[in-house]
């Protein structure tokens, strides 16, 4: 009989917002690793603290993955247990997990990833838009390449799903406006799960304009419908 495989790395989805948002299995595995990985050690240290899980963390982000990447599986390899975790949401969806992921399937390391909060499934059902095929296109590029991947998703006829900060939240509409039409239908949600979660919906020119009324906080989830099939 083969013997069992051992898990070493943990990707755990934590809380987008409301800390009661996590499943028990994620805080047993938190409870049980030898070692948290985390984007942000002190946001996490905030999760932690609520649950009153102590294990070690260390930092793994964007700036340093590809420097630790090799002494992480090193100790995996020996037997250390990990958990990756960002600071909210599934790790790997526009966060840090990736190569490490990657890394661990070239060097036979066993990797669970558990289920959990991800912030565009609810802004996408909130959105009244087609959900049952849709493209998620994550942060579009800040400078370079911005106005060539605008122009190819003009023809995209699946519901878009994007993420965006809230000082480019009014330029990156008004560019959706330019590209795909005035007219076209949208969805803004901000702050999912918190307090002030508010989600907004109508024409790319309504929603722009409800948001240049208003300062605008909070992680920011916009979903925007498809090229229409009569066009």
């Amino acid at each position: 009989m083969t013997p069992e495989r051992k898990t070493s790395l943990y990707v755990v989805p934590t809380p987008i917002g409301n800390l009661s948002d996590i499943t028990l299995r994620a805080l047993e595995v938190l409870k049980t690793v030898d070692v948290i990985l985390a984007e942000d050690t002190r946001t996490s240290g905030h999760l932690l603290k609520h649950y009153s899980i102590g294990k070690p963390m260390q930092s793994f982000h964007n700036f340093n993955e590809h420097k630790v990447l090799d002494a992480l599986l090193g100790r995996m390899e020996k037997g250390e247990v990990m958990a990756l975790i960002s600071d909210a949401g599934t790790p790997g969806i526009s966060d840090p997990g990736f190569l490490i992921a990657r890394a661990c399937i070239q060097a036979r390391l066993l990797i669970e990833c558990l289920p959990g909060p991800t912030a565009f499934v609810p802004a996408l059902i909130k959105s009244g838009l087609p959900a049952d095929r849709f493209a998620f296109e994550g942060f579009l590029p800040q400078k370079k390449g911005r106005q060539t991947m605008l122009r190819k998703l003009v023809e995209e006829e699946r519901t878009m799903v994007f993420y965006e900060s809230p000082h480019r939240l009014l330029k990156t509409l008004n560019q959706f406006g330019e590209y795909f039409g005035p007219e076209r239908k949208i969805s803004v949600s901000r702050e999912l799960t918190k307090i002030f979660e508010e989600t907004v919906n109508g024409s790319v020119t309504e929603v722009a304009r409800h948001f240049s009324q208003k300062e605008i906080k909070g992680e920011i989830v916009v979903v925007v419908e498809g090229k229409p099939k009569d066009q």
